[in-house]
């Protein structure tokens, strides 16, 4: 059975990953969780911006703001 891009993801918890957001803003933490609309929950985040970096101990990003998700 081929493997789905989901399931590379799903392998990768625990682990860091890079994501990048619809509104360009990028996204770095340890994938903790996530679910078939790729809703994703992270720990140890950081989301950079075009001006700012905000760090955060819990972050959840909700599958439709997402543009691509990769492991690092």
């Amino acid at each position: 059975m081929s493997e789905r891009p989901i399931d590379a993801l799903d392998k990768a918890k625990g682990k860091k990953v890079f994501i990048k957001l619809k509104n360009t803003e990028e996204v770095t933490g340890t994938l903790k969780a996530l679910d078939l609309h790729l809703n994703l929950w992270l720990e140890e985040a950081e989301i950079q911006g075009k001006e700012d970096k905000k760090k955060f101990n819990i972050l959840l990003i909700r599958g439709d703001n997402i543009l691509y998700a990769s492991p690092v």
